[in-house]
């Protein structure tokens, strides 16, 4: 997955950064009270650092942030534990012919617990 320069322009890319360089990104697309989260990925020799749940973390709060009540995801199929064991519920799933062959997208949902009242 590649990120275009017009595609960062225009959505909330996050990424981190060790020694100046991204090993992990995700963003945030879309506007109302559903977002969704595109592009999480970590560099494989940063896989089970703790990077990919903080990003997630991350995502939830900037989506909660934004203003929205849940946020989707269409997820790789290999990604679909890691967001089920962060919260997110199966909804759906996506089927797309490519090269023909066919590929099933599992869609996920992660509700948002908004501030109460008077918290901020």
């Amino acid at each position: 997955m590649t990120m275009t320069p017009e595609f960062v322009k225009d959505n909330g890319v996050y990424a981190a950064l060790s020694g100046g360089e991204p090993f992990a990104s995700y963003a945030l697309t879309g506007s109302g009270d559903v977002l969704e989260l595109e592009h999480l990925c970590v560099l494989p020799g940063w896989i089970g650092s703790g990077v990919g749940c903080w990003l997630f973390e991350h995502a939830m709060r900037e989506a909660a942030l934004r203003g929205a009540r849940a946020v989707g995801i269409e997820a790789d199929p290999n990604a679909e534990g890691f967001y089920l064991r962060m919260g997110a519920r199966r909804v759906g799933e996506n089927v797309y012919e490519i090269e023909g062959q066919k590929r099933t997208l599992p869609l996920l949902s992660v509700e948002l617990s908004r501030p109460a009242e008077g918290d901020s």
